[in-house]
């Protein structure tokens, strides 16, 4: 673009074509935000936007951005950060080059031009391929976290906590948002109908991922807990509490009990807190639960993410079955054509 054409641009629509992405940025304010949830994803993308594309490229002529910049940028952020990181920081980016075509600073966005990656986010590490990897090997390690978080954080709620999500395969948001009546221990069932998580200003309380109600069934071995959880309370009371009342967390059940260093020192140093979500499942699908009962559970729109936690056998069996179906619809076998006997011969 000419000096021209800058100024003529300039004059048409009052936005500088020769200011940086980093100018650019600060003129906008919170105008890339528009259309995403204020209360959970507005943290993340703007501390992606603040942290990481504003140092790395803030600096370029907002108009040279180009796809390879924007890659090279990628591959220096997945060195050093992992995979939500990356994805909420390459999001916010695309959203504020979003705004600059409309703004006519660029004909196309660059960002979603960026080479397709298998994984985002420390490629170079050894992550698991399945969400089977990320469970529990079995019972007794579960009852032994939940022994040693009770001691850690001298308190039962915390093993409460550990139970809740290993049983239910809730996010530990949506144990936070349970109420006591959601508790159906007559019919055996649980009804999630929202979570709830520290946002901006506070705690949020909203629907679930996803916007879908579910029903989750009460194991024999989660009954005592919830019995012990809900008699002689109030239905809108919050189910599970921390030791002070307070909403139990990610953070606060990692800060309170040290649980990074205590399942390292219990053999399990991979598990994070959403690592007890896939124990549940888990151990659901190799207990035999059908894949679309376990795609409810789970809360999953799509059932090719829910089937992910089949035992490989049985998944691949499962395929097995698709695959035949398929075929058999489209060139399955001619059907013997119908015939009339004449003559009143013996036909057998």
């Amino acid at each position: 673009m000419t000096w021209i054409e800058q100024m003529q641009s300039l004059a048409r629509t009052g936005v500088d074509p020769t200011q940086t992405l980093g100018e650019y940025v600060a003129a906008l304010g919170d105008r890339w935000t528009r259309g995403i949830d204020p209360t959970s994803t507005y943290d993340p993308y703007a501390a992606g936007l603040r942290r990481r594309v504003v140092p790395t490229l803030g600096h370029l002529p907002l108009t040279l951005i180009t796809a390879g910049l924007v890659d090279r940028a990628i591959d220096r952020w997945e060195l050093e950060y992992g995979r939500s990181t990356v994805k909420n920081t390459v999001s916010a980016l695309v959203l504020v080059l979003d705004e600059a075509v409309r703004d006519g600073l660029l004909p196309r966005n660059p960002a979603k031009d960026r080479a397709r990656r298998r994984t985002v986010g420390r490629t170079v590490s050894t992550e698991p391929g399945s969400p089977r990897d990320l469970a529990l090997p079995d019972v007794a390690t579960l009852q032994r976290i939940v022994a040693a978080v009770i001691q850690a954080g001298n308190h039962q709620a915390w093993g409460d906590a550990v139970t809740l999500l290993a049983t239910t395969a809730l996010r530990i948001s949506e144990v936070a948002g349970l109420r006591v009546g959601d508790v159906d221990l007559d019919r055996g069932l649980l009804q999630v109908a929202r979570q709830t998580y520290p946002g901006r200003g506070g705690l949020v309380t909203k629907e679930t991922k996803g916007r879908r109600r579910r029903t989750v069934p009460i194991i024999e071995p989660l009954r005592e807990l919830l019995v012990r959880l809900t008699t002689g309370r109030r239905d809108d009371d919050r189910l599970l509490v921390g030791p002070r009342g307070g909403v139990i967390t990610t953070a606060t059940l990692r800060d309170a009990t040290n649980s990074d260093q205590l399942v390292a020192n219990l053999g399990q140093p991979g598990l994070v807190r959403h690592g007890l979500r896939h124990t549940a499942l888990t151990w659901m699908a190799d207990a035999g639960v059908n894949l679309h009962i376990l795609q409810r559970v789970a809360g999953h729109q799509d059932p090719a993410v829910t089937a992910r936690y089949l035992h490989p056998d049985t998944q691949a069996m499962l395929d097995a079955g698709t695959a035949f179906s398929a075929w058999w619809s489209v060139v399955g076998p001619e059907q013997p054509a119908l015939t009339v006997l004449r003559g009143g011969g013996d036909a057998g």
